[in-house]
C-alpha cells in the first residue's frame, strides 16, 4: 500500500478505512484530484461528481466512528457509465438528445454500489448508443487511451477502461453485449469481467419501454478493475439481489467442485479465420503458465463456434434493425450511423417465423456448449484476434469493417449464449497492453477468477500510469 492513496487498489482502500487508517475523505479526495489532474488529457469522464462524492464520504467516514456496519467496498471511489440511471444524473448514453434525460432513481448495479458502501466520484464517456468498439460521440467528444492516444480505449466502456487505467477510481462499472467491458480492458491493460446472463441485476428506471429480447438475454452489467481481487469485491457488490430484474438469478459466487487437474481447451485461432502473430503468441504463453499451475491445457475449439457468431450478429441485428436502427439514424452522430449501417448490411432479412428460428437456435447452441464444458470447464481464446486497433478505424470502407468484425469475432459467443467471459492482461507488446479471454460455463465467474489469478501473477501491469502521447 505505498505510494500516493490514488493508486491503491480498492481492496487496501477498503481496509483501511475500515480500521482507521485512513478516512474514506482522504480516499475520495485523492481520487479527485487525480481526476482534475489527468482527465483533461484522456475525457473519460464526463461528468464530475465532487460535492456529491464528498459529501458521501463525510458520512462514509461518520458510519465508521459510529461502529455501524461497512460494506466490502465502504469509502472506495469509483465510476459509472453514462448509459447507466444515476439518480438525478442525466443518462446521456453519448447521444446529444439525450442530455436532458435525468434518471428518477439508481439502475440497480448503481444502487448495489452504493449498498456496498463505494462512492461515485464521476460518470465515464461511452460512444453514441454505447453501440461501438470507440469511444467518441459528439455530446461528450473522445476518449483517449491513456497507453497510447493513436490507439482506441476500447468501446463501449472504453471512458470507464481509460479512467481506471489512469488512476482515477479504484474499480468501474461497464457493460457488455458484444465485448464492451472484455474489450475495452484489453485495450487498456485491466481485468474486466462480463458475468453470465442473469448474475447481475440490470434496469433503467428512466427507459421509456422495454428493452428487445436480445438486449435483455445478451447484455450484462460488469465490474472493471486493475487487479483480480478488486474484481472479485466489484463482481460480488454488483451482484446483490434487485427486485427489478425478472431475469436475477440467485447463483451463487462459489461454485460445485470441478474435477481436477481442470482441462483448459485453447483456441488460439477460434473459426480459423485468421489470428495476429502477437496475438496467438499470447494465447500460448498464457496456456504454458496455467499448465504450470497445474491445469490441462488441450487444443481444442468449442462446438460450432462460428454458428454462435453468426446467431450473435442476426439475433441482435435483426432487433436492431426494427428498433435501435432508426434511432441511430434520428439521433445518433455520423459515427455510430456509419457503423450502425455496416452492421445491418451484415444482417440477414428475416421474417417473423425465420427470427423465431434463429432465437430458438440459441438453445440448440447453448445444449452443444456446456456438455463441452464438463468436459472442459475453461475456455481459453483471444478477446480479439488483433492488437488494439487504431482509433476510428471503424470509419473506414467496408473491407475495413469485415477486418474489424472478423478480429472481434471471440467476443460475439458468449453474449449469444449468456456465458461468462473474463479479459485478463499477459504483459506488453510494442508498447500496447495484450491480453487473452478465458470462457466458461453459466454463473461459473469462479473458475474463470481463479485461473486469470494465475496469468495475473505471471504478468503484472503497471497501471495506474500516466498518460501516454
Amino acid at each position: 500500500m505505498q505510494g500516493q492513496l490514488w493508486q491503491w487498489d480498492a481492496a487496501d482502500l477498503a481496509q483501511a478505512i475500515r480500521t482507521r487508517a485512513i478516512s474514506a475523505r482522504e480516499a475520495v479526495s485523492a481520487a479527485l484530484d487525480r481526476l482534475a489532474a489527468v482527465n483533461p488529457r484522456i475525457n473519460a469522464v464526463v461528468e464530475t461528481l465532487g460535492d456529491e462524492a464528498l459529501a458521501a464520504a463525510g458520512e462514509a467516514d461518520e458510519q465508521v466512528r459510529r461502529g455501524e456496519p461497512l460494506g466490502p467496498l465502504h469509502g472506495v471511489p469509483v465510476t459509472v457509465k453514462v448509459n447507466t440511471d444515476q439518480r438525478g444524473h442525466a443518462t446521456t448514453n453519448g447521444v446529444v438528445a439525450f442530455r436532458d434525460v435525468i434518471a428518477p432513481d439508481d439502475a440497480p448495479v448503481a444502487a448495489n454500489l452504493k449498498k456496498a458502501g463505494a462512492i461515485i466520484i464521476g460518470r465515464t464517456n461511452t460512444p453514441a448508443f454505447s453501440w461501438r468498439w470507440f469511444t467518441d460521440n459528439d455530446l461528450h467528444g473522445a476518449t483517449l487511451n491513456p497507453w497510447n492516444s493513436a490507439i482506441t480505449p476500447g468501446g463501449s466502456s472504453g471512458g470507464a477502461a481509460a479512467a481506471l487505467a489512469a488512476g482515477i477510481g479504484a474499480l468501474a462499472h461497464g457493460n457488455d453485449i458484444g465485448g464492451s467491458i472484455r474489450y475495452p480492458a484489453y485495450a487498456c491493460g485491466l481485468v474486466g469481467i462480463r458475468p453470465s446472463f442473469g448474475r447481475v441485476p440490470s434496469f433503467n428506471p428512466s427507459a421509456p419501454e422495454e428493452r428487445p429480447l436480445s438486449a435483455q438475454i445478451m447484455s450484462v452489467q460488469g465490474p472493471l478493475a486493475r487487479r483480480l481481487r478488486d474484481l472479485r469485491l466489484g463482481l460480488a457488490a454488483m451482484a446483490q439481489f434487485d427486485p427489478r430484474d425478472p431475469w436475477w438469478a440467485p447463483a451463487p459466487l462459489q461454485g460445485l467442485p470441478v474435477k481436477r487437474p481442470i482441462r483448459v481447451a485453447m483456441s488460439a485461432d477460434p473459426g480459423g479465420l485468421g489470428v495476429a502473430p502477437s496475438v496467438a503468441a499470447a494465447i500460448r504463453q498464457a496456456a504454458g503458465w496455467l499448465a504450470e499451475a497445474g491445469y490441462v491445457v488441450e487444443e481444442k475449439e468449442p462446438p460450432d463456434f462460428l454458428a454462435a457468431v453468426d446467431a450473435w450478429r442476426t439475433i441482435l441485428g435483426t432487433e436492431t434493425r426494427l428498433g435501435m436502427l432508426p434511432m441511430i439514424e434520428k439521433y445518433g452522430d455520423k459515427a455510430v450511423q456509419h457503423m450502425a449501417r455496416y452492421f445491418d448490411k451484415l444482417t440477414p432479412s428475416l421474417d417473423l417465423p425465420s427470427f423465431g428460428k434463429a432465437l430458438a437456435s440459441r438453445s440448440t447452441l447453448l445444449r452443444a456448449w456446456m456438455p463441452f464444458f464438463e468436459e472442459y470447464p475453461l475456455v481459453l481464446m483471444p478477446v480479439s484476434c488483433e492488437p488494439p486497433f487504431p482509433a476510428g478505424y471503424d470509419q473506414g470502407d467496408d473491407d475495413t469493417l469485415d477486418r474489424l468484425v472478423t478480429a472481434q469475432r471471440p467476443q460475439f459467443p458468449p453474449a449469444a449464449l449468456g456465458l461468462p467471459g473474463i479479459s485478463v492482461p499477459t504483459g506488453i507488446v510494442e508498447g500496447l497492453p495484450m491480453g487473452v479471454q478465458l470462457i466458461a460455463g453459466r454463473f461459473r465467474e469462479d473458475l474463470l477468477l481463479d485461473a486469470a489469478e494465475i496469468i495475473e501473477a505471471r504478468a503484472p501491469m503497471p497501471t495506474p500510469l500516466d498518460p501516454r502521447p
